[in-house]
């Protein structure tokens, strides 16, 4: 049965995430592919414990470029991508293996993530169930890598789990904060010809409305408010990177 299934990731700097993530998947891995950024930890050497499969490459601003490498890379007949700061439940492990014995006509699997917030899981604002595309068939399954926030793409029919992948994303404000600036960078060179009532009253007013009052993201307390205000923030502040940028 192992032999049906490759775990693949791209990483950087995940020595505090990557052993939890292989630990999880341990058990059902053929084989672990892992293309590395140039992480400047222990990240190689946690992989490598694994007998991972190991690329090393750039860290483009784009990850899913890497996501690519490593799908290009997988050898089995099923590919479970994912990210160093997710961990697969037991639950989610037992219906992986029931879909990769039995022989059937579809191509991939969304999995519902719970995403870690501030010190909880987030159930509102839109953020639970956050389905995910991560299982599909090899030579089916695929990034387009054009935006940081995009799903693969699956050539074929796709089902949904019911049992929960755990995004242990943000533990600390400080986390959250390097993503922020890393996705407003990456937005800021796709504005065209923006406006700016746009950016910094339409869109993230919008958005607030919709992640706190429509998605009742105030049932997930002060982290669902702050989840809210920064996600309505991007727009703006990705706004004024790109006037910066476009006065240079």
């Amino acid at each position: 049965m192992k032999k049906r299934l490759s775990v693949v990731l791209a990483v950087y700097n995940e020595e505090a995430n990557l052993k939890n993530c292989l630990d999880s998947v341990r058990d059902i891995a053929w084989e672990i592919v892992v293309v590395d950024g140039g992480s400047k930890d222990n990240t190689l050497k946690i992989a490598e414990s694994f007998g991972a499969k190991i690329i090393r490459t750039t860290n483009p601003a784009n990850f899913h470029i890497n996501k690519n490498k490593a799908i290009d890379m997988a050898a089995g007949e099923w590919i479970l991508q994912l990210d160093a700061d997710e961990v697969v439940t037991k639950a989610l492990v037992r219906e992986i293996e029931e879909v990769i014995l039995r022989k059937s006509n579809i191509e991939g699997f969304w999995i519902p993530r719970k995403n870690f917030f501030l010190g909880r899981f987030l159930t509102k604002g839109g953020q639970y169930p956050d389905y995910t595309l991560r299982l599909y068939k090899r030579g089916f399954g695929r990034f387009p890598a054009k935006d940081v926030h995009e799903q693969a793409e699956v050539k074929g029919k796709v089902e949904y789990f019911r049992s929960d992948l755990l995004h242990m994303r943000d533990k600390t404000f400080s986390i959250y904060m390097e993503r922020f600036n890393r996705y407003t960078d990456f937005l800021s060179v796709q504005i065209n010809n923006p406006s700016f009532f746009d950016y910094f009253f339409l869109k993230p007013g919008f958005w607030f409305i919709k992640a706190y009052i429509r998605h009742k993201g105030f049932m997930d307390g002060f982290p669902g408010f702050l989840f809210a205000l920064f996600s309505s923030l991007r727009f703006p502040v990705a706004y004024i990177k790109y006037l910066i940028d476009f006065r240079k």
